[in-house]
């Protein structure tokens, strides 16, 4: 620990007297459930370096991934709600490396006035979810981590209730309330078009929104239950058309990086720095209701900036 914040201590210190002549425009793409939390890290940022101008751009973490990918639009920084994202649609072609820094899990929201919410526990949402007079809303597995994480839930539901083709019947329900992210979905919430959602617990926190807490059984959570969750899969969109990308079931873990051809890459590692710094980026999550898990193995750990080095870990020598 001792030596961590010695390193850090010095990587900070680096960071602080380059950022003296930091400027320009910095385009950040990032998950719809980092909104809240980029927008006070953002503000916090520009407020200490006042020549930057900090575009923020939210959307499904896997659209954004395409937008570098596919549109070659211009971007500095990529933060995911699922590290996966980076790993399978950006590393190597448009990315070198990606650093791990905050948790989460997934949830039920729902609203006063939500059909049947008098009832709702633990152990019979799925039954009122799927009554014919009750509407829930899911992200797009193909554009957003959260509706991929909503089936694996679904799946490990399945098993964990002992009710053979919930699954099938919850995704089979409900088709017109699929969105391209999740927060897409609050809208219809507020308004009552539909009674529930499936959601980020940090969201949920954020937005002051009536919560059934899951069993980490299902909810994707828990480190421990690593293997349990691999157990659940869903097939994915890939890189290129008709490609198939596996996705198994695994503890949330978010993700950021550079892209290669990022446009303001110093403004970018200070940025990135802030952000996975404790009174900087991390205080604010935490404070949202967001875990962080910084600093956590990096499997790039060599092809990181010397600046961002001190925010992972590098991976463990095999015998």
């Amino acid at each position: 620990m001792k030596k961590f914040l010695g390193l850090l201590g010095v990587a900070l210190a680096v960071v602080s007297h380059a950022q003296e002549d930091l400027s320009g425009k910095l385009n950040v793409f990032h998950a719809g459930s980092l909104a809240v939390p980029f927008k006070q890290i953002s503000a916090a940022f520009m407020q200490r370096h006042p020549q930057v101008e900090i575009l923020l751009e939210a959307a499904g973490s896997r659209d954004c991934a395409r937008k570098i990918s596919e549109l070659n639009r211009p971007c500095d920084v990529f933060a995911s709600a699922d590290y996966l994202v980076i790993d399978q649609l950006l590393i190597p072609a448009h990315a070198e490396w990606n650093i791990k820094f905050a948790a989460n899990e997934m949830c039920i929201v729902y609203h006063q006035a939500s059909r049947r919410s008098p009832e709702l526990t633990a152990d019979n949402w799925f039954e009122i979810l799927m009554d014919p007079k009750v509407a829930f809303g899911r992200a797009n597995p193909n554009a957003d981590p959260c509706g991929y994480r909503a089936v694996l839930t679904l799946q490990l539901a399945e098993r964990h209730y002992q009710k053979p083709g919930l699954a099938e019947a919850m995704l089979q329900k409900d088709g017109a309330f699929i969105r391209p992210k999740e927060t897409d979905l609050l809208a219809l919430l507020e308004t009552g078009t539909i009674d529930y959602l499936f959601l980020y617990r940090s969201v949920a926190v954020q937005h002051g929104l009536r919560t059934l807490i899951l069993p980490d059984q299902i909810n994707l959570k828990s480190a421990a239950l690593a293997e349990h969750y691999r157990t659940a899969s869903v097939e994915l969109t890939g890189k290129k058309p008709g490609a198939v990308i596996v996705q198994r079931g695994e503890p949330m873990v978010y993700g950021i990086t550079i892209p290669k051809k990022a446009p303001n890459r110093a403004v970018a590692e200070a940025f990135v720095a802030y952000v996975l710094s404790a009174a900087g980026g991390l205080h604010v999550l935490e404070a949202l209701g967001q875990p962080t898990v910084v600093p956590s193995v990096c499997a790039s750990w060599e092809r990181l900036p010397e600046s961002l080095k001190p925010f992972a870990r590098k991976p463990p020598i095999c015998p």
